[in-house]
């Protein structure tokens, strides 16, 4: 038969048709396939069938008396909508079929709030794609989320490796993950907003965004996302302390375009200095690489512009060679001083050794376009330093969109958002905070004292025996890690110990506290209370523990698997966010690195170094960029650092 049949298929939704049709004539017979190309089609008002030949017109009067059992079979998919998970076949003529199907569901399609399954999904905005932002979607899970990220950056750095990039050792390239990427496979909807976050409503539930892109969007550059749960995982920028200069002369270290402006600024202070037309005083000056900071970061550097000079620039640059300096500014007594005092005395060793001047006590007052000013912290004496070029590595401060959150909820005059044992933030049970821009305010037991011992006497007759506090023991000790650590340092088994060790040379079973015994025995423990540092292991085990708890919200829900509630009845949800410790590194040029493990393990030398470089691939959040840092890594051993100024 000739002719050419089409469908139109009309759902609820008005959306356009959702249908693929292919025709092939066959002797005697014609053959209509119908295949689903949307990702979702449960409801069908009607089917029409016309014919487009006027030669088919008896056809087209025969197929229209059997309309009402097309009519019968869409008002069967719609009532039962698991049917559109089947294939129906039937005769249009001669042995022509057609077949229905529902296609597969890909997630990242739809926009906000463009289907009826979105709406009935708890929406989770996330804000910032760090360390903390990117662990939480990658270990996200639980497919009944809708959950939008927004983020001024579409890719994640490993910041780690910041340092190399600054010099050449590694590119800028290997160590970034188009954000995309990586949650492209999960069967979660994940929707990616390149903005930024400008403010955020939390009586509303409302996030407003700054789209970051730079091209005219006719005044429409900002939008609102509405939200369930909120995860604020937006880092923290560098803290000046207010010095005067800072911001208009100095180079951070925060970001991927931070060391790509780093390694231009180095090869242009390299190509100046070689000018014919200035004076040895000048030349000096403009190779003065000034680092303010004895951190991990700023030992870093310095250590990785030494090798970079002395291994690759001096070969380029010969007649310069040597006038270059390098200063490490630190306001401290010593540099790296959250490490063992054997590595902190091994690393200004051998720094003195390698020519890097070490100025410990000195604190930045200013920072002009060709001067830095310090201030020395014994004597009070102002002291000139004329530089180059110089980078700010000093800590981290509260974002402005941070500060402005913390005011609306009560939370001023802090560095950082408080959050409890489960990172939500204190008073939002809707709104969580990990990373740099939060730190867990721990409960003091002093402050729940009297809860405590009220939830373990059981009796109610006002003192506690060991074996009523027994029972309680673990729970307290999960609440209240200070306990642990307190028990620790004292080198005692459990905190039974601790009871006897107030009530004196007692037997264990015989001892009985009442709530000013217990407060006694109690009141040094909260002295162990220390906050934790702000850390990419810190913010990645962050967002894999928040990840967990999502994972399982409605479970947790039925069945509880936190500690007490010794200010209420039942058990927490979840149990509360414990950091572990992996250890540090610190590279300190030369091929040799500074490693700090846990049990007080410390290494230093070359086979550290090749320790770091194992741990850092490893920790390389996709096979694509291990692969890219490693051939960096091998580059640069052949061939050495590239200084072209690209």
């Amino acid at each position: 038969m000739d002719g050419a049949l089409i469908a139109h298929v009309m759902s609820r939704s008005n959306s356009p048709p959702a249908l693929h049709v292919s025709v092939t004539r066959a002797t005697g017979a014609t053959h209509v396939s119908f295949v689903w190309l949307a990702r979702q089609v449960n409801e069908m008002s009607s089917w029409k069938l016309r014919d487009t030949d006027p030669s088919a017109k008896g056809f087209k009067a025969k197929k229209m008396r059997s309309f009402s059992f097309y009519e019968r079979v869409s008002r069967a998919f719609h009532d039962h909508s698991s049917l559109s998970r089947l294939v129906v076949l039937f005769t249009v003529s001669g042995g022509g079929l057609l077949a229905y199907s529902e296609s597969k569901s890909y997630p990242g399609v739809r926009s906000l709030g463009s289907s009826e399954d979105d709406n009935k999904k708890k929406r989770v905005v996330v804000l910032g794609t760090g360390w903390a932002g990117t662990s939480f979607l990658k270990n996200l899970n639980n497919s009944s989320y809708d959950v939008q990220v927004v983020s001024p950056r579409n890719y994640f750095a490993f910041t780690p490796l910041l340092p190399s990039v600054t010099c050449g050792s590694v590119e800028a390239r290997s160590i970034v993950e188009p954000i995309r990427n990586i949650v492209k496979k999960k069967n979660v909807e994940i929707h990616f907003w390149e903005a930024e976050c400008i403010k955020i409503d939390a009586e509303n539930k409302k996030v407003y965004c700054k789209s970051s892109q730079d091209t005219n969007l006719n005044g429409e550059e900002e939008f609102v996302v509405d939200y369930d749960y909120l995860v604020i995982a937006m880092g923290a920028r560098s803290n000046t302390f207010n010095t005067p200069g800072v911001v208009e002369n100095c180079h951070f270290l925060k970001e991927v375009e931070d060391a790509q402006r780093i390694r231009r600024s180095v090869i242009d202070c390299f190509e100046r200095a070689s000018l014919p037309n200035l004076t040895d005083e000048e030349r000096k000056r403009i190779l003065h690489f000034v680092v303010v900071g004895g951190g991990p970061t700023g030992v870093e550097f310095s250590a990785e512009l030494h090798d970079f000079v002395n291994e690759d620039l001096v070969k380029l640059y010969p007649t310069v060679k040597d006038l270059v300096k390098i200063t490490l500014l630190e306001a401290g007594d010593h540099i790296l001083n959250m490490f063992d005092k054997r590595i902190t005395a091994f690393a200004e060793d051998k720094f003195h050794r390698d020519g890097i001047d070490v100025k410990t006590g000195s604190m930045v007052v200013k920072v002009s376009d060709k001067e830095i000013s310090t201030k020395e912290r014994g004597n009070g004496n102002i002291t000139s330093i004329p530089y180059g070029m110089a980078v700010w590595s000093t800590g981290i401060g509260t974002r402005p969109v941070i500060m402005d959150f913390m005011k609306q909820i009560g939370q001023t005059n802090r560095r950082a958002l408080a959050t409890d044992e489960w990172l939500r933030v204190e008073g939002r049970d809707s709104i969580y905070a990990l990373g740099d821009c939060a730190t867990i305010n721990q409960r003091k037991v002093m402050e729940d004292i009297s809860a405590i011992f009220s939830k373990a006497d059981n009796d109610n007759s006002g003192t506690l025996t060991v074996k009523e506090f027994q029972e309680v023991i673990d729970d307290i000790c999960e609440r209240y890690p200070q306990v642990e650590l307190y028990l620790k340092n004292k080198q005692m088994h459990d905190i039974v110990d601790l009871l006897k060790d107030s009530k004196g040379d007692v037997a264990k079973e015989s001892i009985e506290l009442d709530i000013e015994g217990f407060k006694s025995a109690l009141s040094q423990v909260d002295s162990q209370m220390k906050n934790l540092p702000a850390t990419a292991q810190v913010a990645a085990q962050q967002g894999a523990y928040l990840a967990s708890c999502f994972n399982r919200m409605e479970e947790c829900e039925q069945n509880p698997e936190g500690p007490l509630r010794f200010r209420g009845s039942g058990r927490h949800r979840f149990h509360p966010f414990r950091y572990k410790h992996f250890g540090q590194f610190a590279p300190l040029g030369g091929e040799q690195t500074a490693a700090q493990l846990p049990g007080d393990w410390v290494s230093i030398g070359h086979s550290s170094q090749w320790l770091w470089y194992s741990v850092y691939a490893s920790k390389l959040v996709s096979w694509r960029t291990r692969a890219l840092v490693i051939s960096d890594w091998t580059r640069r051993f052949v061939f050495g650092r590239d200084s072209s100024r690209i």
